[in-house]
């Protein structure tokens, strides 16, 4: 099974939600601590049209997984390079894009930030107290 199928088969299981279910897959694994998965499947979407208007904003949601995939093997730097990196590409959006809060999403990523270089990189921030989690903002029915 490629990689796209593979992913393909993983993204069904978020469908349903009134938008891409690769999206939607993004958060939920994201929320499920499941950051490389949240990657991979985010990337899947933003491959096909990375230079389109949502490709920086894509990217940026993906860099902010791999940050989280860092922090998880323990490798505290590279994983605040990749918060900075995903600060630059979101900030080029409105605080309210494609259903998610991006000033949350900024604050998110700047304590996180915070957490890494008030220790100057010798303390993980991430334990299982304190795990990020997103949110869309979808409308009530």
């Amino acid at each position: 099974m490629s990689k796209h199928e593979r992913i393909a088969e993983l993204a069904r299981q978020f469908s349903g939600a009134g938008i891409d279910p690769r999206y939607a897959g993004y958060f939920a694994l994201f929320n499920q601590q499941k950051f490389y998965e949240a990657h991979d499947i985010l990337e899947d979407l933003w491959l096909p049209d990375r230079h389109g208007a949502n490709g920086n904003f894509y990217k940026g949601l993906i860099q902010l997984a791999g940050a989280f995939v860092h922090l998880q093997k323990n490798r505290l730097r590279p994983s605040a390079a990749l918060f900075k990196l995903a600060q630059a590409n979101l900030e080029k959006y409105p605080a309210l894009h494609e259903k998610l809060n991006l000033t949350a999403v900024q604050l998110l990523i700047s304590g996180w930030l915070w957490q890494l270089e008030k220790t100057e990189f010798t303390s993980n921030p991430l334990t299982e107290a304190m795990v990020p989690q997103l949110a869309l903002s979808m409308p009530a029915v």
